[in-house]
């Protein structure tokens, strides 16, 4: 594409900014970071996770082979001498208040620290905010097509194997697949975890972006806690961590395609635009009131 050019009034040729075709220049704007709307925000995220709750849920409950994959994966742990999520799983719930307190912890925690962690970036890192939050729709969203390419029973329902079902031994609301919930929720959607996707975005945002070295290490801590949780009240496989994990490297690749740059690396603050004026010219920028400037003194 060539450049448009101005002729001045000593007769050189001077450069003038080439027009952007609509495309890139609405692509551009889409990329800017902005300072996000809070109803906009708050729609968006229901509407995502009513959407998200939809369609992991519509999704056919493959019985059988989700009970024929636990068997696999149980069996690739085994070869690899790490199948120890049983062994955790009957430790833990021998201690009564740390699995009830697990439980509760698999229940809330998941929910809350991530949405304060959107709360967070909203407020004190906006120009953070989208490609952030692009980073953690995008996990999300792939996730999906694992529950549908590769249903999966968690190990509290495995058959021939004694794990615990920790939420309806200890009669705690702990997870949306046991007891009275079980029938609102897909039972065999274990692959990938979302509890570690989710934690582990939280962790890496908080240790990538925040200040206080406490506020670091807590990041760091979150998911790590989070694996003994989903592994101690058996609704996951250790495998099924990394499956999350895969997840959340690929919604960290949309991000960083989209916006150029990895959420840390944009700036933390956006500048306001130009105040203008109801009814009056829009504001000019330096660089053209100096061009007038000039122009003004060459025709004296």
């Amino acid at each position: 594409m060539g450049e448009a050019t101005v002729k001045t009034l000593e007769g050189s040729t001077a450069a003038g900014p080439s027009p952007i075709p609509d495309g890139d220049g609405l692509r551009a704007r889409l990329r800017t970071p902005r300072r996000p709307r809070i109803w906009f925000e708050i729609l968006l995220i229901g509407v995502s996770y009513w959407t998200y709750s939809l369609i992991r849920n519509a999704v056919p409950e493959q019985k059988a082979q989700a009970l024929k994959n636990a068997d696999w994966i149980w069996d690739v742990e085994k070869s690899l001498g790490l199948a120890f999520e049983q062994t955790v799983n009957h430790a833990v719930n021998s201690v009564t208040w740390l699995i009830v307190s697990m439980n509760y912890y698999y229940a809330t925690l998941h929910f809350v620290v991530t949405i304060g962690v959107l709360v967070w970036l909203y407020r004190w890192q906006p120009g953070r905010y989208a490609a952030s939050r692009t980073v953690l729709f995008a996990t999300t969203g792939v996730a999906l097509v694992g529950y549908y390419l590769y249903p999966l029973a968690p190990p509290r329902l495995m058959n021939g194997q004694s794990f615990v079902d920790t939420v309806l031994v200890h009669h705690t609301w702990g997870s949306m697949a046991s007891g009275n919930l079980k029938h609102m929720s897909n039972q065999y959607a274990a692959m990938p975890s979302m509890h570690i996707g989710w934690s582990l975005w939280c962790g890496l945002i908080i240790f990538t972006l925040a200040s206080a070295p406490w506020a670091r290490i807590l990041g760091l801590l979150y998911p790590a806690a989070t694996l003994v949780v989903i592994v101690a009240t058996a609704n996951h496989f250790w495998l099924d961590a990394v499956g999350g994990m895969i997840c959340l490297a690929f919604g960290f690749t949309v991000s960083y395609f989209w916006y150029g740059a990895l959420p840390h690396h944009l700036p933390k603050l956006v500048e306001p635009a130009p105040p203008v004026a109801r009814g009056g010219p829009s504001p000019r920028s330096r660089t053209d009131r100096e061009d007038e400037q000039e122009r003004a003194g060459l025709s004296r």
